[in-house]
């Protein structure tokens, strides 16, 4: 989110202070720690910004993704109300808190906050030029927007020109055009995309999109994935014409390919695009190699190409 988005969801960090909808527990938690909460907020003050790692206080986690220390509920609450922000995350990803005061150019701190309405209406334009054309679910989805007030919204940019109704063939909903959007003459991209990436995190807008149906396996017992533990899918052109399953294997400076697997519209092109994609992600993860292993349909053929 670019910084000067900021002041669009402090709306949301409110709702989080108040305990809205689905921030009851942050509220709660802040509400119950707030003596906790004070000294971990102090500490950050002084001694300027911190991972929770960092915070030697309150009781530890017990392990695992999401066994939070006291330390780390609190800070994220504090993120969430916007009384903490990020500073910078390190390369384990582990996200930086710091007093916002500190962290954000001050025309940021000090730039007016818009009502509710205006912000929604903002965050469902930006929605728009980002997707396209979209359904009113696929709209609020983008920015996690709530339910309430969204039809409302929706119908006063319609009003005022910033969606366009449509239909689609093959969607059922009622479908909004972006104004600006363009049919480009040819599409050529060539990207593997994160499961977090914003193209494809709404499963449901994947699946009605490019036909693929995607899930996330890490969380699914070894035994019974489809596709492995960390899939990427591989976008080219305008489709998705495979997925694979990769893993950095530090020691032998390799990017491995543990599985691969085309859809069913893959072309003989896809496997020498997706090796030159392979190629690429491995050199900005500073490994010198790819390893295919012999899982999938397209282990064959993408082997063929790299060696």
């Amino acid at each position: 989110m670019p910084l000067s988005s900021q002041p669009l969801f402090r709306w949301r960090m409110q709702d989080a202070h108040d305990g809205a909808g689905v921030w009851k527990g942050v509220a709660r938690f802040l509400r119950e720690r707030r003596d906790f909460v004070d000294k971990v907020l102090n500490e950050i003050a002084v001694r300027g910004p911190m991972g929770a790692s960092e915070l030697e206080m309150g009781q530890k986690g017990e392990g695992g993704w999401w066994g939070w220390s006291d330390a780390k509920r609190a800070v994220e609450c504090l993120f969430w109300t916007g009384e903490l922000t990020t500073a910078t995350r390190r390369g384990t990803f582990e996200r930086v808190y710091g007093l916002p005061e500190k962290v954000l150019p001050r025309a940021i701190i000090g730039a007016p906050t818009p009502t509710r309405e205006d912000a929604h209406r903002e965050l469902y334009r930006r929605a728009i030029r980002a997707m396209g054309v979209a359904t009113s679910k696929d709209l609020r989805d983008y920015f996690r927007m709530p339910v309430e007030g969204a039809k409302a919204r929706m119908a006063e940019l319609v009003e005022e020109g910033s969606l366009v109704p449509v239909t689609v063939k093959g969607w059922r909903e009622q479908a909004f055009l972006d104004p600006a959007a363009r049919w480009p003459r040819r599409v050529d991209a060539s990207a593997l995309l994160s499961p977090f990436d914003n193209l494809i995190w709404f499963r449901e807008r994947t699946e009605r999109m490019f036909g693929v149906r995607y899930r996330i396996e890490i969380y699914t017992p070894a035994a019974k994935r489809t596709h492995g533990y960390y899939v990427l899918p591989f976008l080219e052109g305008d489709a998705l014409t495979a997925r694979v399953d990769l893993k950095s294997d530090r020691k032998a400076g390799a990017l491995v390919v543990q599985a691969s697997h085309a859809e069913p519209w893959a072309s003989e092109v896809t496997p020498v695009r997706l090796a030159q994609e392979l190629k690429l992600m491995a050199g900005w993860l500073g490994l010198s190699s790819v390893r295919v292993e012999k899982r999938g349909d397209l282990a064959g053929p993408l082997t063929d190409v790299m060696s």
